[in-house]
């Protein structure tokens, strides 16, 4: 949850720069193999820095507008990006080589710490030919709007078959990928099911890779999740876009289920939209026989999957069994096999620009 500014109490600031605390102890550890001391930590008052680390204090400084503009998530990424250059000082010594050389870079590159952007969102710029490829997706799915359920799917097979080839081609050729990372919804206590399976949907029909991290609530002064997901700028803005679509879809079915069945409580609104989330993952893999018998296949990224893991080198899988009542369930599984995907989701889950609007 991001905080409006005058929600900033002295109490919450407290809290919340103890959990950075936290946090720094915990990336220490995985990042850094407990090799950093500990130094202070203050917030700052900047809107253009969002962070420092001031070797002569032995002091990181967090700037307050990452709590008020940026979330926590993107929080983390500016404390291990701080982290590093404590690394290079302290570690390394080789703090008088400049505050972003070679060395620098490495460190970063070799724990998929953004060596550049601040853990800020990397945008797709429009005119590359990655940026084109999503145009003219874009335009697929526009096409996949139409009320003729035939040409409707033959759209979005289109699209799919479309960034398949793409992402296949990609990898076979000699250039050199770059990945960065996003996170996509609101934290959240409780991870539900659907949300689960919707971030495996991701990671296996939509080139990235998908983890669910743990991220601090500071209005809450709790604890959650957020999921994140790693991949190549034009998948991530894809990944995103299927994320909002979804997440919105999968509601306006269980409404539209509601009124028809003139249910009036949201007490199996769980089991229904799971059901959603599992009838298109059931969908899309049909989809993806389908390719794979026209010669498209996709065997995955190495690149990528280093990448990933080197942001999260321990990883630790959980599935808690659910129980959930099994006539919503097979309704939801019903209405999201017959999902479209198509372009209309004018803002993300995250609350990032608008994604895929080429005309």
């Amino acid at each position: 949850m991001v905080l409006e500014a005058e929600e900033l109490s002295v109490e919450l600031e407290r809290a919340a720069l103890r959990q950075v605390r936290v946090n720094y102890t915990e990336y220490n550890y995985s990042l850094f193999k407990n090799s950093l001391r500990t130094p202070s930590f203050c917030w700052l008052d900047s809107t253009t820095e969002l962070g420092v680390w001031r070797r002569t204090h032995r002091e990181i400084g967090l700037a307050r507008v990452l709590l008020t503009m940026h979330g926590w998530g993107v929080l983390v990424e500016v404390l291990k990006h701080e982290m590093a250059h404590q690394y290079v000082d302290e570690v390394l010594g080789a703090g008088a080589e400049g505050p972003h050389g070679p060395l620098f870079r490495r460190v970063c590159d070799e724990r998929g710490i953004d060596a550049r952007s601040l853990g800020l969102p990397h945008a797709e710029r429009k005119d590359t030919p990655e940026g084109r490829v999503l145009e003219r997706v874009a335009k697929l799915l526009a096409l996949a709007e139409s009320p003729n359920a035939h040409e409707a799917q033959a759209a979005m097979s289109a699209a799919q078959r479309l960034m398949l080839k793409y992402n296949i081609e990609a990898l076979l050729a000699s250039d050199a990928h770059h990945y960065h990372f996003r996170h996509l919804g609101k934290p959240s206590g409780r991870v539900e099911e659907s949300q689960r399976i919707l971030s495996t949907i991701l990671s296996e029909h939509f080139f990235v890779e998908a983890i669910w991290v743990p991220v601090y609530r500071p209005a809450e002064k709790k604890r959650g999740s957020v999921l994140e997901i790693c991949g190549t700028p034009h998948n991530l803005e894809l990944a995103e876009y299927v994320h909002a679509f979804l997440t919105q879809t999968a509601e306006q079915l269980w409404r539209e289920h509601k009124k028809l069945n003139g249910i009036q409580r949201n007490a199996h609104r769980r089991a229904f939209v799971t059901g959603v989330m599992t009838g298109f993952s059931k969908k899309l893999e049909s989809e993806r026989g389908k390719n794979q018998e026209a010669g498209l296949v996709w065997q995955g990224d190495a690149e990528l999957r280093g990448f990933f893991r080197r942001r999260h080198p321990h990883i630790r899988w959980a599935r808690p069994a659910a129980r959930y009542d099994r006539d919503s369930y097979h309704a939801g599984r019903e209405a999201g096999g017959k999902i479209v995907l198509r372009r209309g989701v004018s803002q993300g889950a995250s609350g990032g620009p608008k994604l895929l609007t080429g005309r």
